[in-house]
């Protein structure tokens, strides 16, 4: 049967069982309301009639006796019972006696036994009528009590019956729908009641069915992905290591098994904290996964395994997915991936081994240059001829262009090489300015730049290395200067903030576009569009020499406005 259907004959049997209650409730209350009305209008009018006249009789005024004619005339138009015709003409027979003629006691008494037998009468039948009006009410009661009782329990027996035959399927259906989520795929269902529920369970089964079959399919194929997968990630040459969200190893590579020093059964499935507690380097690899996630160091990191030292890029990778039914992404794993770069270190460290080299045996050859050149400028030697004194001019520049990059190389194989050698002392930052200042100033007269500087006074002192923090300042005035216009101005300011002292250069050039200002401090980068001469390694040996004693260098320009390069000093341990 259809629920529609099964709906419709609960509901109208309600329906019917209120209409039939209605009916009888309806039918008894006119039948009592029937007999009550005859009770009053038949019998307690006669009684009401017969008791006026006989207070009547008490008075012979003729206000009495218009009381008594009215109330026998009316007693004459009630006659309901049989006999009470009769009663009623002796009475008024005898009231004509007594109100034609002085009434004497055997008329009266006469006439009082007709009115008293009225009432009699009239009693008898109040008293029959209202037997029979209380037989009609305990039927009434009894019909009432069964109807009712019949609709209690059709109505109660639909009313636990009709929801759960709905209800039952639908929960049953709901169990099983969270079981087939749970990849319980042998789930079914079986209705049999209802045409909708057994259609329902028919296209669920087949559902099921369906899934099942997929899955157990998909299962296979998911096997020979996995171990497609796990075979790919043991023949990578570099250390992979996966983590689930809750920090437990779900895989790790022979090479990452080789540089830990572990088998794989102490490893793979294990709480990564409960290895780090015994390996450095899985400790290591953690305390960079609590750092949120931070982007790998420029520096490699250098572990020794399989006999010798290695170094090896490390990349984290965070694994997010969206669930299913969800909005928003959720981390499900990580992925660690040591990549190893000593080949790499190797030839970089032979390559600034080589700069080193080179560069330093340059430096011999061009100071001999400019010393002959000196020599050549010299008039006890002879005077120069225009041309030659053209030609000289160009050597000079050559010569000065070749030891600026010579220096700037071994600054940098110096950086590379990690041997900085730094001179930290208490030094005014007046010391720093001046010195600069002296060094860019001819640069500076050549192409009419004026430079204004702002200090506060007093200054404190800061920990730096006079000679490498005066470098980095020269090189921000000369930059400042090259990429000015003619008879422009260079602002210099020096400021005290917290704990550091602060020194702003700033000019009103072209600029540097916003995507090129995260560069700017990279090696051998140069902002393309360039035409002025540079090597690109002057702001780089700058950022590594202010790092390297513990201040900081920053950049901030808009293109068309100018650059502002400022760096960051250390207060001393007593200042600050």
């Amino acid at each position: 049967m259809k629920i529609k259907t099964k709906l419709r004959l609960g509901v109208g049997l309600l329906f019917l069982l209120i209409v039939l209650l209605s009916l009888v409730g309806a039918k008894y209350s006119n039948t009592l309301k029937q007999e009550t009305q005859n009770i009053l209008v038949a019998n307690y009018n006669s009684v009401q009639y017969a008791q006026n006249m006989l207070r009547a009789l008490e008075n012979t005024d003729a206000q009495a006796r218009a009381v008594f004619e009215k109330n026998l005339r009316l007693q004459e138009n009630n006659i309901t019972e049989g006999g009470e015709q009769e009663i009623t003409q002796s009475i008024r027979a005898g009231w004509g006696q007594v109100g034609s003629s002085r009434p004497d006691s055997a008329a009266l008494s006469g006439l009082r036994k007709a009115i008293l037998a009225v009432i009699e009468m009239n009693m008898r039948a109040i008293e029959r009528k209202s037997t029979v009006a209380k037989a009609t009410a305990d039927e009434a009661v009894l019909w009432i009590v069964l109807t009712g009782t019949v609709c209690f329990l059709i109505a109660f027996s639909l009313l636990v019956n009709l929801p759960s035959n709905i209800a039952n399927p639908l929960q049953e259906l709901t169990e099983s729908i969270k079981q087939i989520a749970a990849n319980n795929y042998t789930q079914r269902v079986h209705f049999g009641e209802s045409v909708e529920f057994k259609a329902l369970a028919e296209s669920f089964n087949t559902m099921a069915e369906q899934l099942e079959a997929y899955n157990k399919s998909s299962l296979a194929k998911l096997l020979v992905e996995k171990k497609r997968i796990e075979t790919l990630i043991n023949n990578m040459h570099d250390p992979v290591i996966g983590l689930d969200e809750h920090w437990k190893v779900v895989f790790a590579n022979q090479e990452a098994l080789k540089i830990m020093g572990l088998p794989a059964a102490d490893f793979v499935g294990k709480a990564a904290q409960d290895v780090a507690i015994r390996n450095d380097l899985i400790r290591t690899l953690l305390q960079d996964l609590l750092d949120q996630k931070q982007a790998p160091p420029a520096e490699p990191m250098k572990i020794y395994a399989d006999g010798k030292e290695s170094y090896f890029e490390k990349e984290i990778v965070h694994i997010s997915a969206i669930p299913a039914g969800e909005t928003q992404p959720q981390v499900i794993g990580h992925v660690i991936i040591l990549r190893n770069v000593t080949a790499y270190k190797a030839l970089d460290f032979a390559k600034t081994n080589f700069i080193a080299t080179v560069s330093h045996e340059f430096k011999t050859p061009i100071s001999s240059i400019k010393m002959s050149l000196q020599l050549l400028e010299n008039k006890q030697l002879g005077n120069l001829n225009d041309e030659q004194q053209q030609l000289v001019e160009s050597i000079k520049d050559d010569t000065n262009r070749l030891l600026k990059i010579t220096s700037e190389l071994l600054n940098m194989t110096q950086v590379e090489s990690g041997n900085i050698q730094l001179n930290l002392r208490p030094t005014p930052p007046q010391q720093l300015l001046d010195y600069a200042l002296e060094a860019t100033k001819n640069q500076a007269e050549q192409k009419q730049i004026k430079i204004e500087t702002s200090l506060a006074h007093p200054l404190p002192l800061v920990q730096a290395d006079p000679e490498k923090t005066a470098w980095v300042l020269t090189n921000l005035i000369a930059n400042a200067i090259r990429f000015s216009y003619d008879n422009a101005v260079i602002f210099i300011d020096i400021i005290q903030t917290e704990n550091e002292v602060k020194i702003a250069v700033k000019d009103t050039g072209r600029g540097i576009e916003a995507q090129y200002q995260d560069k700017i401090f990279d090696r051998y980068f140069r902002v393309p569009g360039t035409q002025k001469e540079g090597t690109g390694l002057g702001l780089a040996i700058s950022k590594e020499f202010m790092e390297a004693q513990g201040g900081r260098i920053s950049v901030e320009s808009e293109l068309g406005v100018g650059s502002t390069f400022s760096i960051f000093l250390l207060l001393t341990r007593a200042e600050g």
